[in-house]
C-alpha cells in the first residue's frame, strides 16, 4: 500500500473528491439551464436533448476502460489527465457560440469525468490506510450526494442572478476553479509506479464495451423525444450483441478489462444491482421535479432551485449519519432508505400543487433527501468492503457504470410514464412518481437480499469493515 507524508495525506481526499464533485455536479447542472440554452443559442429540441445527453453518454461509456487504464498507467496520471480534459472542456462549453460547440464540450467533459471516476475509488483503496478507508468512502458518498443536488440548486441561483450577463455559462464555469485547484495540488497525490505501463489493455474488450455502451445509452436518451424511430431499435439490438460479445471476450482474454473475480462474489453482484436500480429512480426524480416546477407550476429557475433545497439539506444530513447507520444496520439501512424514497415519491404529487400542504411537501422532500444521503454515502462503502483485492480496480469502474446506466434508464422510463398524460400535468406527475415508487421498492428488495446474504456469511466475515 502506498504511503504519503502527513501534508499530502491531508490533501489527498480534498483533491480526489473534488473530481467526484465536478463529475456529478455536471450531470445535473444543465437540468435547470437547458431552457436558457435554447433561447441563447437558438437550439432546437433535439440539440437541447443532446446538451443533456452528451455528457452522460461519454461518461458512462468510458468508465470500464478508464479503470483498466488507471491500473496500467497509474491512478494519479489518469486522474490528472481526466481533470485537465474536463476543465478545458468546461471553459470551451461555457464559451460556446453555437449549440454544436456546447454539445462537443459536453462530450469532452464526459470523457474527462470518465477518466477520473474509477481512479478516485482506486486511490482510496490503495493509498488510504485501512483504519481510515471506511471514513474516506463515507466522505466519497457524501460528496456524491451533495454534488448531485448542488447542480440544480446552484445552477438555478446563477441563472436567475445572471452575474455579468453570463446566465447558464456562469453555471458551467463553476467547476473551473475547482479543476484548476485540483490540478495545482495534484503532486500531493501518491506517485504512480512505472512498471504498470508494461501491462496490456484488452483492445477487443475495450472496443466492444465502448461501442456497446454507446449504442445502449444514445437511443435511451434520445429515443423518446424522437418518437422511437427504427434506428433506436436497431441501436439497442446492436448494443445487446456487442455487450454479449464483451462478456464472452472477458472470459477468453489473457488480460481482461474486468477481473474474473469481480463477479465471483454474489454480494458484489447484488450490490451492483442495488446501485443500478436505485439510480434508475434518483436522477429522474430530481429532473422531473425540476421540469414540473418550471413547467406546470410556472416557477423560475431560482424558485425551482430553492424548491428542491429541502431535499439537498436532507441529503447532507443523511450523509452525516450514514456511517453510523451503516455500521449498525449495514444493508438494512440501504433498504430503509430506498423505502423512504419510495414513500416520498407518492407524497410529492399529492402535496406539490396545494399551498395549504406546502409544509408537508417540504417535509417529504427533506425526508427523501435523508434517505438519498444515507444510501449514497454508504452503498459504495458496503459493496467495496466485500470486494476481493484483485477485483477492486474492476469494481471501481463497474460501480459508476451501473450508477450512470441506472440514471439513463430511469430518465427514459420516468419520461415515458410522464408523457402518457402530458396534457394533464397533475396526472402525468402521478404516473411518473408511481414509477419512482416502484423502482425504489425494487431497490429495497435488492438491499434485503444483500442483507440476507450478509447475515448468512456473518460468522465468516468477523472483523471485516463494512462501513
Amino acid at each position: 500500500m502506498t504511503t504519503t507524508r502527513s501534508p499530502s495525506r491531508r490533501l489527498l481526499l480534498p483533491i480526489i473528491l473534488s473530481g467526484t464533485f465536478v463529475q456529478l455536479f455536471s450531470v445535473t447542472v444543465m437540468q435547470v439551464g437547458v431552457v436558457d440554452v435554447q433561447r441563447d443559442l437558438g437550439a432546437g429540441a433535439g440539440e437541447s436533448q443532446l446538451v443533456l445527453a452528451a455528457y452522460t453518454l461519454a461518461y458512462a461509456c468510458s468508465l470500464i476502460v478508464s479503470a483498466r487504464l488507471g491500473d496500467n498507467y497509474g491512478y494519479r496520471r489518469m486522474f490528472v489527465a481526466g481533470m485537465a480534459l474536463f476543465t478545458l472542456a468546461s471553459v470551451g462549453a461555457a464559451a460556446a457560440p453555437e449549440a454544436w460547440v456546447l454539445i462537443a464540450g459536453r462530450l469532452l467533459q464526459g470523457f474527462g469525468s470518465g477518466l477520473m471516476a474509477p481512479q478516485i475509488l482506486s486511490i482510496i483503496q490503495s493509498a488510504v490506510p485501512p483504519g481510515r478507508r471506511a471514513a474516506a468512502l463515507s466522505a466519497f458518498g457524501a460528496t456524491m450526494a451533495a454534488a448531485s443536488l448542488a447542480g440544480p440548486v446552484l445552477g438555478g441561483v446563477l441563472i436567475q442572478l445572471d452575474p455579468l450577463g453570463l446566465g447558464w455559462r456562469a453555471a458551467m464555469l463553476l467547476t473551473v476553479p475547482v479543476g484548476i485547484a485540483a490540478l495545482a495540488l495534484s503532486p500531493a497525490l501518491p506517485p504512480d509506479h512505472g512498471e504498470r505501463a508494461a501491462a496490456r489493455v484488452d483492445r477487443t474488450g475495450a472496443a466492444l464495451s465502448l461501442f456497446g455502451l454507446a449504442l445502449l445509452v444514445f437511443p435511451l436518451t434520445m429515443g423518446r423525444d424522437a418518437g422511437w424511430p427504427w434506428w433506436t431499435w436497431l441501436s439497442l439490438a446492436l448494443a445487446a450483441a456487442l455487450l454479449a460479445g464483451f462478456a464472452i471476450s472477458q472470459r477468453r482474454a489473457a488480460e481482461p478489462l474486468v477481473h474474473p473475480s469481480a463477479w465471483a462474489e454474489p454480494a458484489t453482484r447484488w450490490g451492483l444491482g442495488i446501485v443500478l436500480v436505485f439510480n434508475a429512480g434518483v436522477p429522474s426524480f430530481t429532473l422531473l421535479l425540476s421540469m414540473h416546477l418550471q413547467g406546470a407550476q410556472g416557477w423560475s429557475p431560482l424558485q425551482t432551485g430553492f424548491g428542491i433545497t429541502p431535499y439537498a439539506i436532507g441529503a447532507l444530513a443523511g450523509s452525516g449519519i450514514a456511517k453510523r447507520l451503516g455500521r449498525r444496520f449495514s444493508p438494512w439501512a440501504l433498504a430503509s432508505s430506498a423505502l423512504a424514497m419510495g414513500s416520498v415519491s407518492l407524497v410529492v404529487p399529492a402535496t406539490i400543487g396545494d399551498p395549504a400542504l406546502r409544509w408537508l411537501y417540504w417535509l417529504a422532500l427533506c425526508l427523501g433527501g435523508i434517505g438519498f444521503g444515507v444510501f449514497t454515502a454508504s452503498a459504495f462503502t458496503q459493496i467495496i468492503a466485500r470486494v476481493r483485492p484483485e477485483a477492486a480496480t474492476s469494481v471501481s469502474g463497474l460501480l459508476p457504470t451501473a450508477q450512470q446506466l441506472g440514471g439513463t434508464l430511469g430518465v427514459t422510463f420516468a419520461g415515458i410514464a410522464y408523457a402518457t398524460s402530458a396534457g394533464n400535468p397533475g396526472r402525468a406527475l402521478w404516473h411518473a412518481m408511481t414509477y419512482e415508487a416502484a423502482v425504489f421498492a425494487l431497490a429495497a428488495a435488492f438491499a434485503f437480499g444483500l442483507a440476507g446474504r450478509a447475515a448468512r456469511k456473518a460468522p465468516a466475515r468477523t472483523g471485516s469493515a463494512i462501513c
